[in-house]
């Protein structure tokens, strides 16, 4: 039994674990014959979580995303319903949201406006807008849906003999702390928020009202979890800036409000390392591997595996490797830039644009470079994770230059699978910054001809320091996976009890 096997037993034989995420663990879907079945949702916080499905007592509250898990939940009456997938013994519930309600907490408030804000991604001059559709999208869409999961949670306690322990993920579910506490007062309440915490002075870009109802709720939390202790000190700073009546004690992280204790805290979020290495030595893996092998002719290879979001800055990547090939002329015909990308939220304008502006520029790179044998740039925009973990065992060199990131576990997947002593550039401004930077080549997010440098010097790079830092950033890795990021938070769970 592992210590998170154990842990989870300790803990959850007398209280029961509800977990509440926007996005589940599981979706159902209609096969070509219309047959209702069940698969493993992709979500990064379901992954994360997922280790704790083979345990039991453990409800999994989330929202009916599409029209099999509405069906499915119908059936069900929004009753508790086994998880059907092998290994889980998990139950779970689906949140029925009408769909203009779902549209105006999830399409106006949490993407574009929170997602946006808490990734300073805004441009003041013209937006946002706040305007009449915001507010109400805010009453009657984001608050709705809160109630509508704390609603849930306090039905799953009320057949349980002691208060359950909750924990809630992300800018989705900001409201359901406090909605908890009212329900069930003697609850064990955290929240983790996997986005970076913006200034104060960044919040002013929303009204007073929405970030004061936020921080309002999660001081209403027992843990409060962050990513890294920019993130967890801006937080302090903002209630310290919203919330004239908290107290706040900076030594310990510590604010008391409303009679309520809430400890902020840093795990810095990882990855299952074990399953990741299983993955890489798939014979589906392998046999990506060897299609790059044969197609790039044994050419450097520049990688980057991405969301095509914006604040992934994946076309000033680009515009980097553009200056590389017109700067270093040695390198054209040698070099090679696989992009692995995901489109992401296509229904927002800005995602449209963005992804337009990533074709404009690999087909400017391509023809102004390009020769009847060598491509410079090839993209692949699929959700085809095998594809992706293949090109990340063969990099030369992984960029990762987002804007501003919580965190970015591809800049741990790829050193942890990664066969050629590979050179990882890294945004200053990745969560995964704080954990790595003594083993990266560090750029800032906007400097293009910082990143062309940075990308030359990792092509060019002695082997030996190759050697050493690809073998630093395995073992600062794999000393601790992703079981050690839910133990640690379960550790300081039980302290609780």
């Amino acid at each position: 039994m592992t210590n998170l096997q154990h842990k989870c037993n300790e803990l959850f034989e007398k209280r029961r674990l509800i977990v509440a995420t926007n996005r589940g663990p599981v979706e159902y879907q209609k096969d070509s014959n219309g047959i209702l079945g069940a698969k493993r949702a992709s979500s990064g916080i379901s992954t994360a979580l997922n280790p704790l499905a083979n345990t039991g007592n453990i409800t999994w509250i989330s929202s009916a995303m599409g029209e099999g898990d509405r069906l499915i939940s119908n059936q069900g009456q929004n009753s508790r319903m086994k998880s059907p997938l092998p290994n889980h013994k998990i139950d779970l519930r689906f949140i029925v949201t009408p769909r203009r309600v779902y549209h105006k907490y999830y399409n106006v408030i949490c993407n574009p406006l929170l997602w946006f804000l808490q990734h300073y991604m805004w441009n003041p001059l013209y937006n946002p807008n706040v305007d009449s559709n915001i507010h109400d999208a805010w009453r009657n869409g984001y608050v709705e849906v809160n109630k509508s999961f704390a609603k849930t949670v306090i039905d799953e306690a009320k057949s349980e003999l002691e208060p359950p322990i909750v924990v809630s993920h992300d800018y989705h579910l900001y409201l359901l702390p406090k909605y908890i506490r009212q329900g069930i007062p003697k609850s064990i309440v955290q929240h983790f928020i996997h986005l970076p915490w913006p200034t104060s002075r960044y919040w002013q870009m929303v009204p007073k009202y929405i970030i004061q109802d936020i921080l309002d709720s999660l001081c209403h939390s027992n843990l409060l979890g962050f990513q890294t202790p920019q993130d967890k000190q801006s937080f302090l700073e903002t209630v310290n800036h919203y919330l004239p009546d908290a107290e706040i004690d900076w030594n310990n992280s510590i604010v008391r409000y409303k009679g309520f204790t809430s400890e902020a805290k840093i795990y810095p979020m990882t990855i299952n390392v074990s399953e990741i290495e299983r993955i890489a030595s798939s014979p589906r893996a392998l046999e990506y591997e060897d299609q790059f092998r044969s197609t790039t002719r044994e050419t450097s290879l520049i990688v980057r595996v991405d969301r095509a979001e914006p604040n992934r800055n994946i076309v000033r990547g680009f515009k980097a490797y553009e200056l590389l090939l017109s700067q270093h002329r040695e390198l054209r015909g040698k070099i090679t830039f696989l992009a692995f990308l995901v489109l992401s939220r296509t229904h927002i304008r800005q995602y449209q644009r963005y992804m337009d502006e990533i074709n404009e520029i690999i087909t400017k790179i391509n023809d102004a470079y390009g020769t009847d044998t060598w491509r410079p740039i090839q993209m692949f925009l699929e959700n085809n994770y095998s594809q992706a973990i293949a090109g990340l065992k063969l990099y030369d060199v992984l960029l990762i230059n987002t804007i501003i990131e919580g965190m970015n576990l591809v800049a741990k997947e790829g050193p942890i699978v990664n066969s050629k002593d590979g050179v990882l550039v890294l945004s200053e401004s990745c969560g995964a910054y704080h954990q790595l930077k003594d083993h990266v080549l560090a750029v800032s997010p906007t400097d293009i001809h910082g990143t062309m440098e940075a990308l030359f010097r990792g092509i060019t790079m002695p082997a030996s320091e190759r050697r050493q830092n690809a073998q630093n950033l395995y073992d600062s890795i794999s000393k601790a996976d992703i079981n050690d990021w839910l133990l640690s938070q379960l550790e300081d769970i039980g302290d609780l009890l």
